[in-house]
């Protein structure tokens, strides 16, 4: 992102770039935990409104991505075995959900940025940086780490390890995540290395944040429980709520809180790993 902030200061290509941008890369590692190569790169970035035609619009953007950008920010980096992750087959997604011309605090001024270590495991576990109170559940920051927290939960019940990290990765507007990661930090009790384990979450659990919403419920109204105490370790529980309004009928329903804590899916799990 410095590089194309350099670019949009210079003025001289890429002219239509305004300030707010973001980018990831996925980067495949060998089961030894060494880095192999790139595999996806986004980038989004807001432009000035080209007009009517979005497809031609985004055609210019990834074109200059990949003719501009790429080569200026492979011309700065100096160390063999970083430039050696480059390869013909990198997948790049530009600004996948299609305009981004409305950014900044004008497009994304929200409730946000809870202390999010506090809200799930402490110094113990690694965390991606997304905050989850004031995400709806469309949003991969809350709901993905819900999924991830079911399946690894999940599989230490089933038996597949003592300990079990779970990473997913995603491109904005790319439903299925460009990357599943499993540490099992050695403590494995299956006959599978860590890579073949992220290939049969990849089969067991459907990772699109929709389908995530639907098995994990989370278009419930279940958001003010775990606006304190955290949102991991709680009692998964059905409770009955009483919503009232001035303007409607009062509205009693019975909802399921912090289903990410279930431990539905120990049978299939076994299936699939002879447990």
């Amino acid at each position: 992102m410095i590089t194309l902030a350099e670019i949009r200061k210079e003025g001289k290509e890429m002219t239509y770039l305004r300030p707010d941008s973001k980018s990831q890369v996925t980067v495949e590692y060998s089961d030894d935990g060494q880095p192999v190569r790139i595999d996806t790169i986004v980038v989004s970035t807001q432009h000035d409104d080209f007009g009517p035609d979005d497809d031609q619009m985004l055609a210019k953007i990834k074109a200059d991505v990949l003719s501009v950008l790429m080569p200026r920010v492979k011309a700065q980096i100096t160390s063999p075995k970083v430039l050696a992750l480059f390869n013909d087959d990198i997948k790049y997604f530009v600004n996948p959900t299609g305009k981004f011309v409305i950014g900044g605090p004008h497009g994304d001024t929200g409730l946000t940025g809870r202390k999010i270590i506090v809200d799930t495991y402490g110094g113990k576990g690694a965390h991606g940086g997304g905050a989850f109170s004031g995400k709806d559940p469309s949003k991969v920051d809350r709901s993905a780490a819900y999924a991830a927290r079911h399946i690894a939960k999940n599989m230490v019940a089933a038996g597949v390890a003592d300990e079990m990290q779970v990473q997913v990765s995603y491109a904005i507007g790319v439903a299925k995540p460009v990357n599943i990661y499993v540490n099992t930090y050695g403590r494995s009790k299956v006959k599978f290395t860590d890579g073949e384990i992220a290939q049969k979450v990849a089969e067991l659990f459907d990772l699109r944040p929709k389908a995530i919403e639907r098995t994990l419920k989370l278009r419930q109204p279940i958001y003010t429980e775990t606006a304190a105490y955290g949102h991991m370790g709680r009692k998964n529980e059905v409770v009955k709520k009483t919503f009232t309004s001035r303007y409607h009928e009062t509205k009693v329903m019975e909802v399921e809180l912090f289903t990410w804590e279930k431990l539905d899916r120990v049978d299939d799990i076994k299936k699939a790993f002879g447990l």
